[in-house]
């Protein structure tokens, strides 16, 4: 059984796929916060501004990886016969559910498999792109993959504190909030400082997209 709270094709908004034609699939729940205002003070991540709570309109429950796989092969477009299918698996903390079985569902309708994390939890099989997204204050067990992108600033997570894992691309993501500006003026000056590291913008938030 997997429990989504949405499934929506759009535009990827940030990172190193950004602009890229996309579904994504949001899966319930993180073992870093339980969603629930109440329970954002005594979070591990308390700056999450994503609802994964509960299953929404386009969401659902699936028994399998075949009805699952399905639903997210009907909302990419019939028309397309490019063979350019990628699904983002996120959350909350997809990797409490997304495993091979799905992943091989996924391969079979054609598409890349993309998953962002916490990486706090270990990675299945089979996936095309990794993108780990460390939280201060949490285990990082997931320490290589393809993108490392991290929101900044959070007290005790420095973006130097990472530097020895191995990621192929490095990424800062200013903060959302009240802060934005102030964060985004101190990642992009971090990012001359330290050319390792790109400057990453939610650009689905500025366009008025999901």
């Amino acid at each position: 059984m997997y429990t989504v709270k949405e499934i929506f094709f759009t535009l990827q908004g940030e990172g190193a796929n950004s602009g890229r034609a996309a579904v994504f699939c949001r899966f319930t729940g993180c073992n870093l916060w339980n969603g629930k205002e109440s329970g954002r003070a005594h979070a591990v991540c308390k700056f999450c501004d994503t609802d994964f709570v509960g299953v929404g309109p386009d969401g659902g429950r699936f028994p399998d990886a075949t009805a699952l796989a399905h639903a997210v092969s009907g909302k990419w477009p019939a028309e397309d016969r490019a063979g350019r299918r990628f699904v983002v698996c996120t959350g909350g903390e997809p990797l409490l559910q997304l495993d091979e079985p799905l992943i091989d569902a996924f391969h079979e309708r054609g598409f890349r498999v993309a998953v962002e994390t916490n990486g706090t939890q270990d990675a299945p099989r089979g996936l095309d792109w990794i993108c780990v997204s460390p939280k201060a204050g949490a285990d990082l067990v997931l320490r290589a993959g393809n993108e490392l992108k991290l929101v900044y600033p959070q007290r005790g997570a420095a973006p130097e504190t990472f530097e020895d894992l191995q990621f192929d691309q490095w990424f800062l993501q200013p903060m959302d909030g009240p802060d934005r500006d102030a964060n985004t003026r101190a990642a992009l000056e971090y990012c001359l400082a330290h050319p390792r590291w790109r400057l990453s913008l939610q650009t689905h938030k500025t366009l008025g997209i999901r």
